[in-house]
């Protein structure tokens, strides 16, 4: 079974409460979006991956990935969509290395998310429209700044991807534009 962009958004919420985490589910699927584009890949499958990364994290945080891996095969999802969803945890929760390069964007841009938007949190606009790679790489030195998003897993992802950093935080930025209403960055 290919799963629709539909079926994994009420898959989500089915395990997903949280507004917080919504938001930075919708967010992921946006940058995956963006960046399947940019690599010519399947747009939909990329962005479907990112929108349920995060499935079980809620209900089951302390066997996250695990537990996705275990929803997803019991939905009669693809291996392949199961493997790059559970290769996002490499390191922290699970053993699965990301290979391909849908799993390396997974990997980098699920932490760097989180440090983008509170970049934009702070700024008076509110906005991820007039946000700069600068801006970003401000907060990136300060190490209690958004300090749950792991920089180290950023650096590595980015080197995985063969992509210096500053790329990767302009085309995630860039991925984030095109949700900006959805995850509540637009124009205040």
């Amino acid at each position: 079974m290919i799963p629709t962009r539909q079926e994994a958004l009420a898959l989500l919420m089915r395990f997903t409460q949280s507004e917080s985490l919504i938001t930075h589910a919708l967010s992921v699927e946006a940058v995956m979006r963006h960046f399947a584009s940019l690599y010519n890949e399947d747009v939909e499958k990329w962005g479907i991956i990112g929108l349920v990364h995060d499935l079980d994290y809620e209900k089951y945080p302390e066997q996250h990935c695990s537990m996705t891996r275990k929803i997803l095969e019991e939905e009669q999802w693809p291996e392949e969509y199961i493997r790059a969803v559970v290769s996002h945890g490499w390191g922290i929760c699970s053993d699965t290395e990301p290979i391909h390069i849908m799993e390396k964007v997974l990997f980098t841009i699920d932490e760097l998310t989180g440090l983008v938007t509170a970049s934009v949190l702070i700024r008076p606009s509110r906005s991820i429209m007039d946000l700069e790679v600068k801006s970003v790489k401000k907060k990136w030195a300060m190490k209690n700044f958004a300090a749950g998003a792991n920089r180290e897993v950023i650096e590595k992802g980015a080197g995985m991807m063969g992509r210096d950093l500053d790329y990767i935080i302009g085309e995630t930025i860039n991925g984030m534009k095109s949700a900006a209403a959805a995850i509540g960055l637009a124009r205040a």
